[in-house]
């Protein structure tokens, strides 16, 4: 395998760590993040004037030269398969997806084809990032199977690095559009006592706790206030059905982006998603709460109602804003009227 040779020169007043100085001084062409640079170093692949370290927390100087072999990509296994895809928005570096509900978003155990990432090998017919040591489709966030809406993916190792600090430093925009059991009320003296919540002007209910792999489902995420990892969502409600409210259309808006966050912390207030199977969404509802058609559209909702309705970002190469919004799918749009209607 063919590889590159990328030298730097660490500047003055670097941080600490070899990693955190690398990411600080390593051109911006070689679109390596902190986390590849961890990875090469610890596979042996770092030099600091001459001599191999594998240790990201080994400290540098200034004047220090460092040298980081890279290896080009490896050609991916994943096949490129002919599928049809939403397109939102496209350039040399990147491309906005609009993806439906069940589709997958990369091959896995029990979904080796008919991912996004298939149609993309096949979309992009070779043009693909190798940011990660092999050469597939840039993704560099997901969205749930049945959830469907905007992502974005990169097409270049750069937009790729890009798009990736973005994410990671959350200044990326990200609104979904959700329908859930109940109605989220900050005059509910329930909600109020519920750990991890808190209400922000304009009646915003913010939900602020720790996410990790549950214990003993492994398929699923549960709230933690020690451990995990951060994680803060936003929600707003834009309409409310039935008499009292059994149900509302909220708008979430995430300020981290965990798996399955949005389903797990309306969960966790008490106001799971409509349809969803995992966390709880599929409550019984009266018949005296909702007309009937809406009733019986709420009880075999296939999925849960999610939908990835607005994307945000700045173009990592060109530098310019760029906002995306995506309409109600077929299936959520129906539920709604007949929850209006």
């Amino acid at each position: 395998m063919q590889s590159t040779l990328v030298s730097v020169c660490i500047g003055t007043a670097p941080p600490p760590r070899l990693d955190k100085a690398l990411a600080r001084d390593v051109p911006e062409d070689a679109a390596l993040s902190r986390t590849r640079l961890a990875r090469l170093i610890a596979d042996g692949s770092v030099q600091v004037n001459g001599a191999p370290v594998t240790d990201p927390k080994a400290r540098v100087a200034e004047g220090d030269v460092v040298e980081i072999t890279v290896q080009q990509a490896a050609e991916s296994h994943i096949g490129a398969e002919d599928i049809a895809l939403s397109v939102v928005f496209e350039d040399d570096d990147l491309i906005v997806i609009d993806k439906p509900a069940g589709m997958v978003v990369h091959p896995a155990p029990g979904s080796p084809g008919g991912t996004l990432v298939n149609a993309l090998l096949h979309h992009f017919g070779g043009t693909l990032s190798g940011v990660g040591g092999s050469k597939r489709p840039g993704i560099v966030h997901r969205i749930d199977k049945d959830t469907s809406g905007l992502l974005v993916v990169a097409k270049s190792d750069r937009a790729h690095h890009g798009l990736a600090a973005q994410f990671e430093k959350h200044t990326a925009e990200r609104a979904y559009l959700a329908l859930c059991n109940g109605v989220p009320d900050p005059g509910d003296p329930r909600l109020n006592g519920v750990r991890g919540v808190s209400f922000e002007p304009g009646a915003v209910l913010k939900i602020t706790t720790q996410l990790a792999r549950h214990k003993t489902d492994r398929q699923k995420q549960a709230v933690l206030f020690q451990g995990g990892r951060h994680a803060v969502t936003r929600a707003r409600v834009l309409e409310s059905f039935g008499t009292p409210g059994v149900a509302a259309l909220v708008e979430c808006r995430l300020e981290t982006g965990r798996t399955h966050q949005i389903r797990v912390h309306m969960a966790h207030v008490g106001h799971g998603l409509i349809g969803d199977p995992v966390y709880g969404g599929r409550r019984k509802v009266s018949q005296k709460a909702l007309p009937a058609a809406a009733v019986a559209a709420v009880r075999v909702f296939p999925r849960q109602a999610l939908h990835a309705a607005t994307l945000g970002f700045v173009h990592p190469v060109s530098g310019e804003p760029l906002r995306f919004d995506a309409p109600l799918p077929q299936d959520f749009a129906g539920l709604l009227e007949t929850l209006r209607g």
